[in-house]
C-alpha cells in the first residue's frame, strides 16, 4: 500500500510537468502578434491602455483652433524609416484599418514621411466633418479612436495600436 501511494505522489507531478513542457505557443487569427518595428505614439500624455494624446479645443493657434496631433515614431536602431502613413482610421474597432478596400478611411491618401517619425495632423473641425461626432465635452476622450497603417521603406506594414485622443480645455 505505502508503494502506491509513493508511486502516486512521483507519478502525478511527472504527468503535470510533462504537459506544460510539451505545449508549444501557435500564431493565430486571434493571437496578440507584435510587430518586428515597434511603433511608439512619442507624444502620448497616457497610455489607457492605448496611448493617448490630448487635444485643447480652446487653444487658438494663428486663429485657428489647435491641431489634433498625434506623433508616430519607431526606433532609429531598428534600421527602418518610414515611407508613408497608407491609411488612417477613426473608429471603435481594427476592422476600418484592416480592410482591404479604398474608401471609408479618414484621409483620401497616404501621407509622405521620411526617417523614423511621421506626425499626423487634423482639427476638431475635421474631425466632426468627416466622422459625424462633435466635439462638445472636456475632459473625456473623442468617440472614436485613430489607427494607422504605416509602410516602411523596404515596403513591410505595421497597423499601430489605437491611438485615443482626450479633449481638454
Amino acid at each position: 500500500m505505502k508503494n502506491i501511494l509513493s508511486l502516486r505522489f512521483i507519478a502525478l507531478p511527472v504527468l503535470v510537468l510533462s504537459l506544460f513542457v510539451s505545449c508549444k505557443k501557435e500564431d493565430g487569427p486571434l493571437s496578440d502578434s507584435k510587430p518586428a518595428v515597434p511603433v511608439i505614439v512619442s507624444n502620448a500624455i497616457a497610455f489607457r491602455p492605448e496611448p493617448t494624446v490630448s487635444f485643447s479645443k480652446a487653444a487658438v493657434v494663428n486663429g485657428v483652433t489647435a491641431p489634433i496631433q498625434i506623433v508616430l515614431t519607431i526606433p532609429s536602431s531598428s534600421g527602418r524609416t518610414i515611407k508613408e502613413i497608407t491609411k488612417v482610421a477613426a473608429s471603435t474597432s481594427y476592422t476600418a484599418i484592416q480592410s482591404t478596400g479604398t474608401t471609408g478611411f479618414y484621409t483620401t491618401g497616404p501621407i509622405a514621411a521620411s526617417g523614423t517619425s511621421v506626425t499626423f495632423n487634423t482639427t476638431a473641425a475635421e474631425y466632426t466633418a468627416k466622422t459625424g461626432q462633435a466635439i462638445t465635452a472636456t475632459n473625456t476622450e473623442l468617440g472614436r479612436r485613430f489607427y494607422f497603417m504605416l509602410t516602411l521603406d523596404d515596403g513591410s506594414v505595421i497597423i499601430t495600436e489605437a491611438v485615443r485622443v482626450l479633449v481638454q480645455d
